[in-house]
């Protein structure tokens, strides 16, 4: 259930008191006004960088993402420690990481890296949003890419702002 917190009170007060709730913040979801230009400057980047898209948004999420978590705690995957796995890993669609300096041996004698998983973009709320389309604006202007103007930024960042308070 959604609501106010009135409303959520009278709703568990009305219940048993042996029901069992699981309560999660609610969090905005991301703009698709940044979303869509976040991708139509990636394409743009990737472009002009000669990678894949793929390569680009996991880059951008290696730099300006989110980590995952489960029970508050970081998600961390080892992958082979070679030129192949990484070209994989960075290549990846379904699955977004990001590498550390960790590297260990494995059992069958072969180096593994530790990489730390992140959250794919579609479960950003806005101010994640924000960050992840910042980075990739900062990184279009290094590469010589024309960007919106600071007005017209400012005024995607606020239609965000706005979507949220209407909900």
């Amino acid at each position: 259930m959604t609501g106010n917190k009135l409303q959520i009170i009278k709703l568990v007060e009305s219940e048993p008191l042996d029901k069992l709730w699981d309560i999660k913040e609610h969090k905005a979801k991301r703009s698709l006004n940044q979303n869509s230009y976040y991708w139509a400057l990636l394409a743009k980047v990737a472009e002009k960088s000669s990678i894949s898209r793929n390569r680009c948004h996991n880059e951008m999420l290696a730099s300006y993402g989110q980590d995952e978590y489960v029970d508050d705690r970081l998600v961390y995957v080892t992958i082979p420690d070679n030129e192949k796995a990484e070209r994989e890993a960075m290549e990846a669609e379904t699955y977004h990481l990001r590498p550390t300096s960790s590297v260990m041996d494995g059992n069958d004698g072969m180096l593994y890296r530790v990489w730390v998983m992140l959250r794919g973009s579609h479960t950003y709320n806005t101010a994640e949003m924000r960050r992840l389309l910042e980075g990739m604006i900062d990184e279009a202007k290094q590469l010589g890419i024309e960007t919106l103007p600071e007005e017209e930024l400012e005024m995607l960042y606020a239609q965000a702002n706005q979507s949220l308070q209407h909900k």
